[in-house]
């Protein structure tokens, strides 16, 4: 575990609510976690007075000045070039630098992948960057990537995210050896393509540093049959995007429903104990916080549209990081597959273009 303070540079002006989100759930993670402090870039004159209107946050924070900042428009090209004076990147900067453990930012997903890229590098043994978060199931929580940061993955990649995603498992969620699976069109190992075979037959090896459960189907997820879910960046954020609209579907039909008759609200505040157990277990602010595994250092991206309580989980994903040394377990894990993968291939391992689909 990291002794001492950690320290969290927070894009100030980037997200939908911003700057009184960002400032306000600092302070919210001010109390929760007094092991930290923060460098907050944006504009002075916006950002002091509402510092100051938390009790105690001052002494928690330093603001730095910039002149610019990133908006939700910016292509990640122009914001790559243009916006070097921006909170985005001097935040950015400062976790590549040194002088903060990590960011933190509510800002455009494309410019900040763009801009942490640049500025951390990829760390020794990771080729691609991955974004990864955690959604609830029946079991508990479980980690998914990757979520839309590389649209297309060969065999290595995913192999990557597989290493990636457990040992943000295991930080996070507290895991020894978590359960690892492929999303694929179907359980058995002839199902899927070449690259999504290849990887399952890198992973099933003696050696390999995740536990490997095998293929697993869209259902499976929610199910929780495993405590990691990896997939390509376009797979991987198609599921996602499913899984938010079902159950936004689901919570109209139940609140409808409680609406058609005078029994049926009766019958609703009899229930309502249960109710608030429930949205409180698929409260979406809980698993705020994706993170752009693969860097050489921790960038966690905030949902744009969060609000305070919801961007002080989003920091506490990254102070969990840094405390409990995400980084350097991902290096051993990543210098394992290199290991596991440059082994020559058994007869039985070789994947042939006659695998089937669904």
């Amino acid at each position: 575990m990291k002794a001492g303070k950690v320290v969290l540079a927070l894009d100030g002006m980037g997200g939908d609510h911003a700057p009184g989100v960002v400032v306000n759930g600092a302070d919210i993670a001010r109390v929760r976690y007094p092991d930290t402090s923060y460098l907050l870039f944006g504009d002075p004159a916006t950002l002091k007075p509402l510092v100051d209107r938390r009790k105690g946050l001052a002494a928690a924070v330093e603001i730095v000045a910039a002149a610019e900042a990133v908006s939700a428009d910016d292509k990640p090209s122009f914001a790559l070039r243009r916006r070097r004076q921006s909170s985005m990147w001097l935040a950015c900067q400062a976790a590549a630098d040194g002088n903060a453990d990590t960011v933190v930012s509510a800002g455009n997903t494309g410019a900040l992948l763009a801009i942490s890229m640049f500025a951390m590098r990829m760390l020794e043994g990771a080729h691609r960057p991955a974004l990864a978060s955690f959604l609830p199931t029946s079991r508990g929580e479980t980690v998914m990537l990757d979520l839309g940061a590389n649209l297309e993955c060969d065999a290595d990649n995913l192999a990557e995210f597989a290493v990636m995603g457990s040992v943000f498992a295991q930080v996070l969620l507290g895991l020894d050896a978590p359960k690892v699976g492929l999303l694929n069109v179907g359980s058995e190992e002839l199902k899927g393509h070449d690259e999504l075979r290849q990887a399952a037959a890198w992973l099933r090896r003696d050696g390999a540093p995740v536990n490997f459960h095998g293929f697993i189907e869209g259902n499976d997820i929610g199910a929780g049959v495993v405590d990691v879910v990896v997939a390509d960046g376009f797979t991987g954020n198609v599921a996602l995007k499913s899984i938010e609209g079902t159950a936004k579907l689901y919570t109209g039909f139940v609140r409808d429903a409680f609406r058609t008759s005078t029994f049926a609200k009766i019958g609703y505040l009899f229930a309502a104990g249960a109710w608030v157990k429930l949205r409180k277990r698929v409260d979406p602010r809980r698993y705020n916080g994706g993170v752009f595994l693969g860097l050489d250092g921790v960038c966690v991206k905030s949902h744009g549209g969060t609000d305070d309580l919801g961007f002080a989980y989003a920091i506490g994903v990254a102070r969990d990081l840094v405390r409990y040394e995400y980084r350097n377990k991902l290096v051993e894990g990543l210098a394992r597959l290199r290991q596991v993968t440059s082994a020559p291939e058994k007869p039985e391992e070789v994947v042939g273009a006659s695998g089937g689909t669904a």
